[in-house]
């Protein structure tokens, strides 16, 4: 496993900050599941993301696509199985302060 340095990945981006942004956003999606063509090495996905940017494999585009739904929002709970957890709770302390 080769040693990645930021001088390898500043002739893919234009400066170390957006580096940080790309290779965020790039471990993130590899940390969801998302597809590499590098081998993986038992690297962790912010070592995979630099690896992949240092190859010119993701560069700043990657910056100005739209994230998917969920990660805007998260997973969110069914209303349903909201509501059922939180009249439990509301039933269990009117049930306290009755004694």
């Amino acid at each position: 496993m080769a040693r990645i340095t930021v001088e390898d990945c500043l002739d893919n981006v234009a400066n170390r900050f957006e580096l940080v942004l790309v290779a965020a956003k790039r471990a993130r999606q590899l940390a969801r599941g998302a597809e590499t063509t590098l081998s993986w090495d038992k690297d962790k996905v912010t070592v995979m993301a630099l690896r992949e940017i240092s190859e010119n494999i993701i560069g700043p585009e990657i910056l100005k696509e739209t994230p998917p739904e969920e990660e805007i929002f998260g997973d969110f709970p069914d209303d349903e199985k909201t509501d059922e957890v939180v009249n439990t709770e509301t039933k269990a302390e009117n049930d306290e302060t009755k004694v």
